[in-house]
């Protein structure tokens, strides 16, 4: 369970310079906040930010934004980005609801979601970030020839993402049970926390690219 209160996080936040704070100034002309017109992609739910900052480091001509609701999860990111600052990377804390308030319409290049809250219970299908719900403010934002890319070691709610495609008007581009074991979709693959310890306990990873 992921820590949600540490006492000052918000007021780090609030003067980080790795911040975005008011990203819905910005909607349609991210260039301005990254001085170029590089592609721009996103991590909705970003954890602690691993993921992202690897990105950055192997790929300095793409732009990434992080986005993560939970203040002391935030804070984390911050906290390695101080460290090691990257000029193509930017955080927001926000909810994943609010992404077609914050970015125009084709303005991504591609999603990733990485080991996202499950939501188990039935009534709360609709927050979880596969769902036909959220493909909906994806197909908003993405380019025409943009993809989204989800990985999870929740079987359960893989097959629930894999259920919502064709309602959603999604389509498969590649998909795998066991990441780990795929040569094809394993290169280029970068980890995140929760990726390295679930694998390393021997736990499949499931993942799949998705497109209009």
């Amino acid at each position: 369970m992921r820590l949600r209160n540490i006492s000052g996080s918000r007021e780090v936040i609030a003067q980080s310079p790795f911040v975005i704070h008011e990203p819905y100034q910005y909607k349609g002309n991210w260039k301005e906040v990254f001085g170029n017109d590089h592609p721009v992609r996103i991590e909705i739910g970003m954890g602690k930010g691993r993921f992202l900052m690897d990105l950055a480091k192997k790929n300095p001509k793409i732009n990434y934004v992080g986005i993560e609701k939970y203040s002391s999860v935030l804070l984390r990111g911050i906290q390695k980005m101080a460290s090691d600052p990257m000029p193509n990377l930017y955080f927001i804390r926000m909810e994943a609801e609010e992404i077609t308030d914050v970015f125009g319409r084709g303005e991504i290049d591609r999603i990733y979601l990485n080991f996202s809250d499950p939501w188990p219970k039935d009534r709360h299908a609709k927050r979880r970030l596969p769902s036909r719900e959220f493909l909906a403010r994806y197909h908003e934002i993405l380019k025409k020839d943009g993809v989204i890319e989800f990985k999870t070691d929740n079987h359960d709610l893989f097959q629930f993402a894999l259920e919502e495609l064709e309602p959603a008007g999604w389509h498969l581009e590649q998909m795998t049970e066991d990441l780990h074991h795929n040569a094809q979709m394993m290169e280029g693959n970068v980890m995140t926390e929760y990726e390295e310890r679930f694998s390393a306990m021997g736990n499949p990873i499931y993942k799949y690219v998705i497109a209009r």
